[in-house]
């Protein structure tokens, strides 16, 4: 049994959370906000993101960080913009041989970095592993069978992750293309905000089996560009996250998406989804860094061109069906 800290009561961290404490393991809930904690101690539930899952009474949910002294495993489950000031509050506090878990998944977009370079800018001793696949925190809260891969530089750190956390309905593979994985990760959110897209317009199956595609390839130039391996878009973290992310409606980016496809404005499209949605400010940090590093992105591009600039998706689309003829 290992004690693990879980930092961040979203969907996907109380998820991940009561994974852990399926599998044995002592787990401790933490929110930075007092009243979300309030309301988890006294629902034992969070209506707004996981509604009809209970978090067992096993789990421990606090607004403070002692427990991180003592976990072997601390988890980063922090919306991508919160992953270096999350680190940087557990500076100095965690064990030397305590693995720092991250399944946030986004770009710095200012530094163009991957969270586990802003972790290790935060945490630059720690034993990291990246937790990522198609992994819809719905589906796991409620036990349905789940695939995921744990990435680690270190193997060994991924392998006692996978040891810590599999079990007979989470399944963790392993590999060492911590890159690979949080490129796809990332980058996979900018693909599904298109799919959502296309489905607001009222597009059907042939075009998003294009898009995903002709996305994958993107997707898959990028990361190699950062050193990832191209085997791994062809995995869990790749195909695997950008199949489920661009057909269910669990998934917030495919909804924003949606609206965007049915001419909302995306400044209307957060407000109303309300919730962090990855792919908006992981679309202006691949653009630029495509821009930079000179790698084809259409895709990627003309996402931007509607977020940022106010293309009509309907355009947008035109433009990309009607590129220059090329071998596949």
């Amino acid at each position: 049994m290992a004690a693990i800290t879980v930092l961040g009561a979203g969907g996907w961290g109380i998820a991940f959370g009561i994974m852990c404490f399926r599998s044995g393991n002592a787990v401790t809930l933490w929110t930075p906000f007092d009243n979300e904690r309030e309301l988890l101690l006294r629902e034992r539930e969070h209506t707004a993101l996981l509604e009809g899952v209970k978090i067992p009474e096993g789990i421990e949910i606090t607004s403070g960080l002692s427990s991180v002294k003592d976990a072997d495993m601390v988890v980063i489950a922090v919306p991508s913009s919160a992953v270096s000031e999350t680190a940087g509050r557990i500076r100095g506090m965690i064990k030397e041989n305590a693995v720092v878990i991250c399944l946030s998944k986004g770009l710095d977009g200012t530094r163009f970095m991957l969270m586990h370079e802003v972790i290790r800018e935060q945490l630059p001793e720690c034993r990291l592993c990246v937790v990522s696949g198609p992994s819809h925190a719905e589906e796991v809260a409620r036990n349905l069978p789940t695939a995921v891969v744990a990435a680690s530089e270190d193997e060994e750190v991924a392998k006692y992750v996978q040891r810590q956390v599999s079990c007979d309905t989470f399944r963790i593979y392993t590999t060492t293309d911590v890159v690979g994985v949080e490129t796809a990760g990332a980058i996979k959110n900018v693909v599904a905000l298109v799919a959502g897209v296309l489905d607001g317009m009222g597009y059907e199956d042939n075009t998003k089996a294009a898009l995903m595609t002709r996305g994958m390839k993107e997707i898959s130039d990028l990361g190699v560009a950062m050193g990832g391996r191209k085997t791994t878009f062809l995995g869990l973290a790749g195909f695997g996250d950008l199949i489920v992310t661009c057909t269910s409606m669990h998934s917030r980016n495919r909804r924003a998406g949606i609206l965007i496809g049915k001419g909302y404005s995306a400044e209307e499209t957060l407000e109303k989804i309300g919730m962090t949605v990855e792919g908006y400010a992981t679309t202006k940090a691949a653009y630029n860094f495509a821009r930079e590093k000179n790698i084809e992105m259409p895709i990627v591009t003309e996402m931007y061109r509607v977020l940022y600039e106010g293309k009509d998706p309907r355009d947008a689309l035109t433009e990309l069906l009607n590129r220059p003829m090329k071998a596949e």
